[in-house]
């Protein structure tokens, strides 16, 4: 079995980035990043109410809603999920809150 990774939905992003807008969502999206930005947002607090809510499958579902979402936002700001992994790697090198305290203000 492949495993589906966020490597994997950066790569289906930049793909379909390429294609005709008016076939391919992601490249509709990417015609506005603030349009791409607000659906990141939406999706974000529908995310927060479902985690209220307790509810799992909901949860689950907003949360790969997110997870695309981020990944067409990063895409047209020319970020590559190497730089967020990167960046969480150094972050996670020390302690949550040691790492929060050293960021400037």
């Amino acid at each position: 079995m492949t495993t589906f990774t966020l490597q994997t939905l950066a790569d289906i992003v930049a793909e379909r980035a390429s294609g005709s807008p008016d076939v391919s969502y992601t490249a509709r999206l990417l015609q506005s990043p603030e349009r791409a930005a607000k659906k990141l947002g939406e999706e974000a607090v529908e995310a927060v109410i479902a985690a209220i809510q307790r509810d799992k499958p909901a949860l689950v579902s907003e949360t790969a809603d997110i997870l695309y979402h981020l990944m067409v936002v990063l895409h047209g700001a020319g970020i590559s999920l190497d730089e967020i992994m990167d960046e969480l790697q150094r972050r996670t090198a020390q302690s949550g809150l040691a790492e929060k305290a050293s960021r400037k203000s």
